[in-house]
């Protein structure tokens, strides 16, 4: 029995610093648009030029499919877990209650832009602007879908309790709490924080299936 507690607390370890590890590389953005790309460009994000803002998503894509890439390698590879292995089927109840986050998400975004958010941003960013934000928002959701779907397996082996979105709560701890710092709204930063608790439970709703876990997830950070 301690053999095995000892294996689950290792196991347990190593899926955290997976989780940590996609935290840390959503924050490689920051260091570019804050440090280096200042430094480039000779002005601040705030001035940054449509040219600037696609060379800033570009770059960072690049980065987050390279962490995602890796992490999602090492966890195969090292902790024997494939991210993408197929969940259970799926009852009628469970499509639903993720759905109903979508628009409960949906309808708090229509709230708090004072309409449809994609709209808003294609009006604000013009098309060209508009596709690669939403590039970037694809790889954005791919590495914070790996602090949940990581977090989850990590908790999983340390408790008995599988029915807690504990993927989502390190979500709101890191993705979430991490907004406050990088947007400088309080504001925006409990919302995201609740968003990255919500993203844990829709995870867990879909059975851990990544697959369809991914695309509810960005439905409910883009609509």
């Amino acid at each position: 029995m301690d053999v095995d507690k000892t294996l689950h607390q290792e196991a347990g370890w190593k899926y955290l610093l997976l989780a940590l590890g996609a935290f840390a590389g959503l924050g490689i953005e920051a260091l570019y648009a804050f440090w280096l790309e200042p430094l480039i460009y000779g002005r601040a994000l705030i001035d940054f030029t449509t040219a600037d803002n696609i060379r800033h998503w570009i770059i960072t894509c690049v980065s987050w499919g390279i962490v995602g890439f890796v992490l999602i390698r090492i966890g195969k590879e090292k902790a024997g877990f494939d991210v993408f292995e197929n969940g259970e089927k799926l009852s009628a109840w469970r499509w639903i209650a993720a759905a109903g986050f979508v628009v409960f998400s949906f309808a708090a975004d229509w709230f708090d832009w004072s309409g449809f958010k994609c709209l808003k941003e294609f009006q604000y960013n013009g098309w060209l602007k508009f596709i690669f934000q939403y590039i970037y928002y694809m790889f954005e959701t791919a590495l914070y879908s790996l602090i949940i779907i990581y977090g989850q397996k990590a908790f999983e082996k340390w408790t008995k309790h599988k029915n807690i979105p504990w993927g989502g709560i390190l979500c709101a701890l890191t993705w979430g709490a991490g907004h406050i710092l990088t947007k400088g709204s309080v504001i925006t930063g409990l919302w995201t924080t609740l968003a990255g608790f919500m993203f844990g439970a829709v995870y867990l709703l879909l059975n851990r299936d990544a697959k369809k876990a991914y695309l509810f997830l960005f439905l409910m950070l883009v609509l």
